[in-house]
């Protein structure tokens, strides 16, 4: 695999017998890191803690735009599940990539605070907020922070982007969204081994209480960063 300097403002990088094209607008990115949409833009971007659309129901510190940031190995293994899933008329839709530190220390400090009860309804209807890193949908060191995991979804890409039934929203913090719930729908039940089983193909493990959520394995030695997501 070619190594590719901070410096290079356009080249071509070839991984598993596939070329990208690399943008080198990677200066205040962390190191190791690249944008998803200069090695794939065709996976849907919907970065949802740069929204209000999240279970906080505000942005979070340090996602200043709703870019997908990831090691470029990440970034590579991804735009190949792509690949493979457009064949079948499918395609992901990412939801969350690298996640600053300092998001994963405000999500703490939000679920000691009881006060603020604004998405429970939405987001976490059966569980308690301050029972969230116990129960294991949040967590206080997150892979996120090391570019190597990734939040994603699925739509059917035939004939206009149709979203796919996976039994439960993007961070609906419930047993419901356990990978292997026996409380959703067979189709939901398909979908969700659908998708596993295509980013198990080029190397993503589940997290088994999030069907949307995966990590990168081997990378044992990943760095985590508290940069700012910036456009």
């Amino acid at each position: 695999m070619r190594k590719i300097g901070w410096a290079v403002a356009l080249s071509t990088h070839i991984c598993f017998g596939v070329s990208f094209i690399v943008s080198g607008h990677a200066d205040n990115l962390p190191p190791g890191f690249i944008r998803l949409a200069s090695i794939n833009s065709s996976i849907r971007q919907a970065i949802r803690y740069a929204t209000s659309d999240n279970f906080v129901g505000h942005p979070i510190p340090g996602y200043d735009v709703g870019e997908c940031w990831l090691r470029r190995e990440a970034a590579e293994a991804l735009s190949l599940v792509q690949r493979d899933l457009l064949k079948k008329g499918l395609e992901l839709i990412v939801y969350d990539c690298y996640r600053p530190r300092r998001a994963v220390d405000y999500f703490l400090r939000w679920a000691r605070d009881p006060s603020d009860q604004s998405r429970k309804a939405e987001h976490y209807p059966a569980i308690d907020k301050s029972r969230l890193f116990i129960e294991g949908y949040l967590s206080t060191v997150s892979a996120h922070s090391k570019g190597i995991a990734v939040d994603v979804g699925m739509a059917r890409s035939v004939q206009g982007v149709q979203a796919l039934d996976l039994g439960t929203p993007f961070d609906f913090l419930d047993p419901l969204s356990h990978t292997v719930s026996q409380l959703i729908s067979k189709e939901a039940k398909q979908n969700r081994l659908t998708l596993v089983a295509g980013m198990a193909q080029h190397g993503f493990r589940n997290y088994a209480r999030e069907w949307w959520h995966f990590t990168l394995t081997d990378m044992d030695g990943a760095q985590s960063f508290d940069i700012p997501i910036q456009p």
